[in-house]
């Protein structure tokens, strides 16, 4: 069939238009797979975004992205300014005044005021918040706050009832939430939580429980100069978006970190870093923490009440080979309370028991000890602290202790430590972010409170006195002090820090573990 019907020609000015949209669209689809958000693994949901309370430690690590407080605690735990720029402690040791940052704003557009911070004040510290840190600052646990007052825009001024050297450390602490300020537009009409609307660097945009917890960049963060320094420091949102992805079970944030369906598993276990060096496009680092694992050793028992025998459990353990083992190399040795990344973390904590076990087997003898058996207790649910009883086990049967481990679970073994019925236990304690509270932790009245392993009423005087003084250079001497005590009396031995151990993306720029072991997004890019 013939035709005189002629395919037209395409006009060239809409050719060149059309394939002018198609390049631009593939682009934008490019640019919004670039721009895909910066995702870190959590092992669960968080409780709640309301500051310091109804949380643990993932809420406290998403909030601290969204709000901030006066002081906040820098890469090695040191107390440093945050939305202030200067604080000055009275003569008297009770009045701390605190001069704001210029500049700084809420995440809605407001300008922080004094007066911001002192509403903030009032609002955690309402019984009816339930704020976890009530009675860090009510009398019942330290020093109480009698008044909170903004003589002008930029002065804030905190009067305390008598001296207390950890007032700023309790400010700063992330179960605190840092005592994050919050603009009041934080609560619904009818006074209840809405979210947080605070100056950091990332806003809260969606929480889809049990999936994600999405954070956006705030566009008006006033970023302070210089690097980045724990909470503090430089805190630039160099992401548009961070999603905090809910993955509990262990293995399949590692499956999805290979794929690339995460970009960094901020917790990451000892027994995985190898495995994951390997990878592909994945790196690991780690930094020391200030948890502690140690041997305890129980005072009032019959056999261990004798000094000579628990020094000659101290000597009869290498304490570096039992860390590179447990540790798989990644690890240091550490023997004090004072933890190795604390700017207290001097050249008296660096002294300790020599591993002697000739020396060990005399003190043995001297101790009167005639071969009874002794019960290390431990539990599996911390691999590192079951890990380091089996290998104590060894050495102490090698110098002629007689030893069984009795393995439990972690909440018999927490009843047996709470109420001091052991003889020998390996134990973890969580982080404490100040000296004084590390010795605290574990020193105190036994016939009070039985979990205490030191009750030696000098080393709880001059605990006290750590504890009210804010001079540091006192301060570093009491722990200097209290370490020379410690060493003598022998009333459980410190093993090891532990570690924060992250792994990540290759595509992932800026990205730092560090001693609070708590994921940091700021300051932290990714590559296409």
């Amino acid at each position: 069939m013939k035709t005189n019907d002629r395919i037209p020609r395409p006009d060239l000015g809409v050719l060149v238009a059309s394939l002018a949209l198609a390049l631009a669209a593939a682009t934008g689809i490019a640019r919004a797979a670039d721009a895909t958000p910066l995702r870190i693994a959590m092992t669960a949901d968080i409780r709640s975004t309301e500051p310091g309370v109804n949380r643990d430690a993932n809420s406290d690590m998403v909030v601290m992205h969204i709000v901030e407080g006066l002081v906040a605690f820098g890469e090695h735990a040191e107390i440093k300014p945050l939305l202030a720029k200067s604080y000055r402690i009275g003569e008297d040791g009770k009045t701390y005044t605190f001069t704001l940052r210029d500049g700084v704003s809420f995440q809605n557009g407001a300008p922080l005021t004094a007066q911001d911070v002192v509403w903030s004040w009032d609002y955690f510290m309402d019984p009816k918040t339930a704020w976890r840190c009530h009675g860090d600052f009510d009398g019942s646990g330290g020093a109480k706050v009698i008044a909170v007052e903004a003589p002008d825009p930029h002065t804030v001024v905190y009067r305390l009832d008598r001296p207390y050297g950890l007032f700023l450390a309790s400010l700063a602490r992330p179960d605190c939430a840092g005592s994050g300020v919050v603009h009041r537009d934080s609560l619904n009409a009818d006074g209840t939580w809405n979210k947080p609307i605070g100056t950091g660097p990332f806003m809260l945009r969606d929480w889809k429980r049990g999936q994600y917890i999405s954070l956006v960049k705030n566009p008006r963060y006033a970023n302070q100069e210089g690097k980045p320094d724990g909470f503090t420091g430089s805190k630039r949102p160099l992401v548009d978006e961070v999603r905090f992805m809910i993955v509990p079970d262990d293995a399949t944030a590692k499956a999805a970190l290979q794929r690339g369906d995460i970009d960094i598993i901020q917790d990451l276990s000892y027994s995985d870093v190898k495995p994951m060096q390997e990878v592909r496009g994945v790196k690991v680092a780690s930094s020391p923490v200030m948890s502690l694992t140690a041997l305890l050793m129980q005072t009032r028992d019959p056999l261990l009440s004798s000094v000579k025998l628990r020094q000659a459990i101290v000597h009869a353990i290498d304490n570096a080979q039992l860390v590179a083992a447990v540790g798989d190399g990644l690890m240091q040795p550490s023997t004090s309370m004072v933890p190795l990344i604390s700017s207290y973390y001097d050249t008296a904590q660096q002294q300790t028991w020599k591993y002697d076990p000739a020396l060990s087997r005399k003190l043995v003898s001297e101790s009167g000890y005639k071969g009874q058996e002794i019960v290390i207790l431990a539990t599996k649910r911390y691999p590192e602290t079951y890990t380091s009883a089996v290998i104590i086990q060894a050495m102490l049967q090698a110098v002629g202790i007689n030893t069984r481990l009795e393995v439990m679970e972690w909440a018999s073994q927490l009843d047996r430590y709470n109420s001091g019925k052991y003889q020998m236990m390996t134990f973890p304690y969580s982080a404490r972010l100040d000296p004084s509270l590390n010795y605290e932790m574990m020193a105190g009245d036994k016939n009070k409170q039985p979990r205490k392993v030191w009750d030696d009423p000098k080393a709880l005087a001059l605990i006290e006195a750590s504890s009210r003084t804010t001079d540091i250079a006192r301060r570093q001497a009491h722990f200097d002090e209290l370490h020379r005590l410690f060493l003598a009396d022998a009333p459980m031995m410190p093993l090891f820090n532990g570690l924060d151990v992250g792994a990540f993306r290759e595509t992932v720029k800026g990205y730092t573990p560090w001693a609070l072991k708590r994921a940091r997004a700021w300051e932290v890019a990714k590559t296409p």
